[in-house]
């Protein structure tokens, strides 16, 4: 340990380069830190009242959306498999006058205490009600139970009135009492369920049926004996299987967004070399002479891998602690979900998890080891007569890279692409990312070499040296540019990804919005528009044409998350939906349904493929007549022609309408009509353009945390220049000495300092631009294929690419000059003193 002051000292003499490292690394672990706590407080809130909502159920009868045939409960209460069946209506409103949601649960509350108890209802004593009200408040056709944090949120307390939507109607309930079992941060309310099918017009449907199975039965033997006696589009599941669905969707968003923080990680490793190599340079005389007073390779090689880790170690701390600093403001500011929308309406608690935090600090770890590897065995191979002998920088390597393996690390990005998915994350993907960066770098002195060669001798002096600088040292540049061009394309790849999915999004949005404005039916999840009310909105004065919609979900396979079933008029050959590919109209005398992407991905279906559909309890035989585009729904999306659906399911009603307008109408005037049609709040009226506006307004807040990313990159870069151009300048001393006495005033160098500070960012930013265009084909093209199952059209930002070029030249020449200026001020004859 008595070498310690020696090389961990020098950490501290090189603040500037230590405190650069430091700060990349720091970001790379807080970013990556601060995604994995968000998502895994999100997924333990969501499973913690999954948990309390399942109770002691072992299996769940889970159907579509809009629910199926209650007489399927006795079917199964009868049943010697299980010794308790409790069936649940569940439906989503708002309270009137508000925004508030309100979620529901109709339950037999003498079936449910044997299953869910936590959601048995505790009922109150009122003022104005007697002893005997409050006793049979529970079986009351107006009165509900509200958990603490509904309360909270609507505003009530037991024995106030509540008004809510049921349908197209307001409904006013009477707060009974709460639920002191309910999860805490869960805006629940519980009914009993003959109320809930009376009240929201639901009679004779069932959304769910808990069911705990009989002593010494186990969960195989029930499915087998339960699976022949549902429905069509009714499945057995366990209850954590919301949670593993949840899960699902939100890892390949969660798992992307780590991604893009290693990267970053990984310029901080960049940054590490960078200050570690020329740090090397700077000590090169100290290194040598403590080699040769007896300090073995082995030891001198250790040591300076230690400065790297001890670099990486407080980085990694620091971030970790960051990261939770973080995380704590994102679940303020964007929820659970980074603002993705997969855990809405849950209010997590951030927790602290000493393994994956460990896990964060040894990542900085490695990161700052990585980073020290190649300085320490350079400087560690140099003989110490060499390096006593020299007394500039030329014991820095000449660094004329790895071409060749260079070329075939990028070679193998092409067959990565290629692997299919793994547990649904395109690990194929990343490899290729990685194959790609890494082959970037090791072909960026010979980049180097070919800008140096490209440069003309020529011009003033200052031109002249900073082209001659870069000729005769390209490894030098490069050590500067390693940074530069991780961040770079990084920066390059989101803005070419995030700017082509954004552009595809808003064409998509214009492509499923044609009409002029557009009807929901009210407030309630439920609510939907019966016949007559269709006929009336097409009366409207101004309304020149109206096109119906019903949404529905279907449950096709155990496990996966619902299906969303779309029903409107579609032409044979699909012209109206923004197909991928070709259409291929179903037969004669079939019904024809177009898939999403990611139905197409995840069931394998394909154009002309007769699959079977479960609608209102019967398989009925369809055909894919073709594959559209749907950025809203990444289970995947169903659709088919409105009158198809009527006739396959007897069903009429829809609950969205699109509205044409009359040439010359006034659309605020028009709305305000079809408004008036429902009662107060029960209809919805927006326009397109609003429509539009709010959707890519979501599209961005889900992306923030990736604009962060980009912005970290940019800093990490600069800080790159700045540390190497500091080292390079100190090492440089007695050459700028020199050129003082040739006659060169501090101006003169001062340009040359610049232009060697943007050569060597041009460096960086060429070939990052370049690295970053190859990454940016493969997130489209493989990674956020096999992620989310959506295709996009390419779409290069070239303006905003070539003014963050320009404005990043322009910062790292300044950066140099301002890293130089010592070296700039220094007297010359103090500096050329020691070659006399």
């Amino acid at each position: 340990m008595r070498l310690a002051p020696v090389f961990l000292g020098s950490l501290a003499r090189r603040r500037a380069a230590t405190l650069f490292s430091f700060v990349a690394i720091l970001l790379g672990i807080a970013l990556g830190m601060a995604v994995h706590a968000v998502n895994q407080a999100a997924l333990a809130e969501f499973g913690r009242g999954m948990r309390t909502m399942a109770g002691t159920a072992d299996l769940q009868v889970v159907g579509p959306r809009g629910g199926f045939d209650e007489r399927l409960y006795a079917v199964l209460a009868a049943r010697s498999e299980l010794a308790q069946a409790s069936p649940v209506l569940e439906v989503r409103t708002e309270r009137i006058g508000g925004t508030d949601a309100l979620r529901i649960l109709g339950v037999d509350l003498f079936a449910m205490g044997a299953v869910t108890p936590a959601l048995i209802p505790r009922p109150r004593k009122i003022a104005d009600r007697s002893d005997r009200d409050a006793r049979f408040a529970v079986l009351a056709e107006d009165s509900l139970f509200l958990s603490a944090s509904a309360q909270t949120a609507l505003g009530v307390a037991p024995g106030d009135r509540l008004r809510v939507y049921a349908g197209s109607q307001p409904l006013e309930l009477w707060v009974a009492g709460d639920l002191p079992g309910a999860p805490d941060d869960r805006q629940l309310a519980v009914m009993d369920i003959a109320a809930v099918q009376k009240q929201f017009s639901r009679l004779g449907q069932l959304t769910r049926i808990d069911l705990r199975l009989a002593s010494g039965v186990d969960e195989r033997a029930a499915r087998t004996a339960l699976d022949p006696l549902l429905p069509a589009g009714v499945l057995l599941e366990a209850p954590e299987a919301a949670v593993d669905q949840a899960a699902n969707l939100s890892r390949a968003y969660r798992v992307n967004l780590t991604m893009l923080a290693a990267i970053a990680l990984v310029t901080g490793g960049f940054l590490v070399f960078s200050a570690q190599a020329l740090s090397v340079v700077r000590r090169h005389t100290e290194l040598a002479f403590l080699r040769a007073i007896g300090l073995a390779r082995r030891q001198l090689f250790l040591w300076l891998l230690t400065e790297g880790a001890l670099v990486g170690l407080v980085g990694g701390i620091a971030g970790v602690a960051l990261g939770h600093g973080i995380a704590l403001g994102l679940l303020k500011l964007l929820g659970g979900d980074l603002g993705a929308g997969f855990f809405a309406g849950l209010s997590p608690t951030l927790r602290f998890d000493p393994w994956a935090s460990t896990v964060y600090v040894l990542l900085g770890v490695g990161a700052g080891v990585a980073g020290a590897w190649f300085p320490a065995r350079e400087a560690a191979a140099v003989a110490p007569a060499q390096a006593l002998k020299s007394n500039d920088d030329s014991t820095l390597s000449s660094g004329r890279g790895f071409p060749m393996l260079g070329l075939a690390m990028l070679a193998a990005s092409l067959p990565a692409c290629f692997i299919p998915p793994i547990q649904g994350l395109p690990i194929g993907g990343y490899l290729a990312i990685a194959c790609l960066l890494a082959g970037g770098v090791m072909l960026l002195p010979t980049l180097a070499s070919m800008l140096a060669r490209a440069v003309p001798l020529r011009g003033p002096v200052p031109v002249r040296l900073a082209a001659a600088r870069l000729a005769a040292a390209p490894g030098q540049s490069v050590i500067a540019a390693t940074g530069v061009l991780a961040s770079v394309a990084l920066v390059a790849a989101m803005a070419i990804m995030v700017g082509s999915f954004r552009d595809s999004v808003d064409v998509w949005l214009g492509q499923i919005l044609p009409a002029d404005l557009y009807l929901r039916a009210g407030r309630a999840r439920s609510s939907l528009l019966d016949e007559g009310l269709q006929s009336r909105l097409a009366d409207v004065p101004g309304v020149a044409r109206v096109q119906f919609t019903r949404h529905e979900s279907l449950r096709l396979k155990p496990g996966q998350a619902p299906v969303a079933l779309l029903a409107r008029p579609v032409s044979p050959n699909g012209r109206e939906l923004p197909l991928v590919g070709s259409a291929r109209p179903a037969a004669t005398g079939e019904t024809g349904i177009w898939i999403s992407e990611a139905m197409r991905d995840l069931y394998g279906w394909r154009p002309g493929d007769r699959v079977m559909l479960p609608l209102a309890g019967v398989e009925e035989p369809v055909q894919v007549a073709g594959v559209w585009r749907d950025y809203a729904r990444q289970g995947g999306s169903i659709m088919m022609d409105l009158a198809d659906y009527r006739r396959l399911t007897g069903d009429v009603s829809v609950q969205d309408a699109a509205i044409w307008l009359t040439p010359g109408a006034d659309g605020t005037r028009v709305g305000k009509a079809l408004k008036a049609l429902g009662g107060p709040g029960a209809l919805e009226v927006a326009f397109s353009g609003e429509i539009r506006a709010r959707s890519l307004s979501i599209f961005d807040r889900t992306f923030a945390v990736t604009y962060v990313l980009e912005a970290a990159a940019i800093l990490i870069g600069l800080a790159g220049v700045a540390a190497s151009f500091a080292a390079l300048t100190a090492a440089r001393r007695r050459e700028f000495g020199m050129l003082r006495h040739l006659g060169l005033t501090r101006r003169q160098i001062g340009t040359m300092l610049a232009l060697e500070g943007i050569l060597t960012a041009g460096v960086g930013i060429l070939g990052g631009i370049a690295v970053g265009g190859a990454i940016s084909l493969v997130l489209i093209e493989v990674v956020n294929r096999q992620s989310f199952h959506w295709s996009m059209d390419l779409h290069v930002p070239w303006g905003a690419l070539v003014w963050f070029a320009s404005m990043l030249l322009a910062l790292a020449g300044l950066a140099a000059v301002l890293a130089g200026r010592q070296a700039m001020r220094e007297d010359a004859i103090l500096a050329v003193r020691e070659d006399w």
